[in-house]
């Protein structure tokens, strides 16, 4: 089974690299250069997104398959070969991050199987990784100075909280973490806190980051952050509705993409069973909520 890969060492933590790995437009930007034509199914990739690639002989959709602090891995589920992976390692040293990027894959039999190792192999697919190194890197570097919008998951008796975006259109109905922009002078921590009391008046106690860092725009990031409810009952404002859910239902809610980017992060956080009595709860106004059914 034939193999390449490359290494690249950059000046940045792992979560600010990984940020970069998940950027889908900075991927097709750096492969367009050699005549691959490469689309993906949202802005923001994450742990089942997909990628239609098209060059030359080789065309095929990819799967991803991991997507967090660790890196990024994707595997050809349609396509002329009968297997690709690509995956990304992320190491971290005193000096950097090392970021290790790896191809292998099986070629069908007889001539057809030889010309593909020679084009897949030694020409394009090296070609593909030291440019998505090189853009990789770059973006990393641009991704330290970036502005940070915080989300906090608050986990309280075994449910995670999140609310559902009332505006803009493009966003109405589809849910997030609680959460918003880090002000100048400000800590994340403090952001977490402050967020959450004027979205949702309640007091929590935020903790550890939680999954990679996740791009937005150009100079913008998302942060999560665990966080414990100390007091209060979530009271949206700005918001359509607030609820608590279990594990069984991180796959089920229409997410917005950067926060769908977080959900391999999430479960850890979770208990497999909720003790029963405990029902998961809609909040759809200041004053009242409805039951799930």
């Amino acid at each position: 089974m034939p193999e390449l890969r490359t290494t690249t060492l950059v000046d940045a933590p792992p979560r600010t690299v990984a940020a970069a790995l998940l950027d889908a437009p900075l991927l097709t930007r750096a492969v367009r250069g050699l005549g691959v034509r490469l689309t993906s199914d949202g802005p923001v990739l994450h742990e089942g997104a997909t990628l239609t690639a098209a060059a030359g002989p080789v065309t095929g959709v990819l799967r991803v398959t991991r997507a967090d602090t660790t890196g990024l891995s994707a595997e050809l589920v349609t396509g002329p070969l009968p297997r690709l992976a690509l995956a990304t390692d992320l190491r971290h040293t005193g000096g950097g991050t090392v970021v290790v990027d790896r191809v292998e894959w099986t070629s069908p039999g007889g001539q057809v199987g030889r010309f593909a190792d020679v084009v897949v192999g030694r020409g394009l697919a090296l070609k593909v990784l030291e440019a998505r190194a090189t853009a990789v890197s770059r973006r990393s570097r641009e991704l330290l100075d970036a502005r940070v919008v915080v989300a906090a998951a608050v986990v309280h008796d075994g449910r995670l909280l999140v609310q559902q975006r009332a505006y803009p259109a493009d966003a109405a109905g589809r849910w997030e973490l609680p959460g918003g922009r880090v002000e100048p002078g400000e800590s994340d921590h403090d952001a977490v806190t402050r967020e959450c009391a004027e979205e949702l008046a309640v007091t929590v106690e935020p903790t550890t980051q939680v999954g990679p860092d996740v791009p937005l725009r150009a100079d913008l990031v998302l942060r999560a952050y665990a966080a414990r409810l100390l007091s209060g009952t979530p009271t949206p404002t700005d918001h359509q509705a607030t609820r608590w859910i279990t594990a069984a239902d991180l796959a089920t809610l229409d997410w917005l993409p950067a926060d769908r980017a977080l959900l391999p992060a999430l479960h850890p956080l979770l208990p497999r069973v909720v003790p029963p009595g405990r029902a998961s709860r809609t909040f759809r106004s200041r004053e009242s909520y409805v039951q799930d059914p």
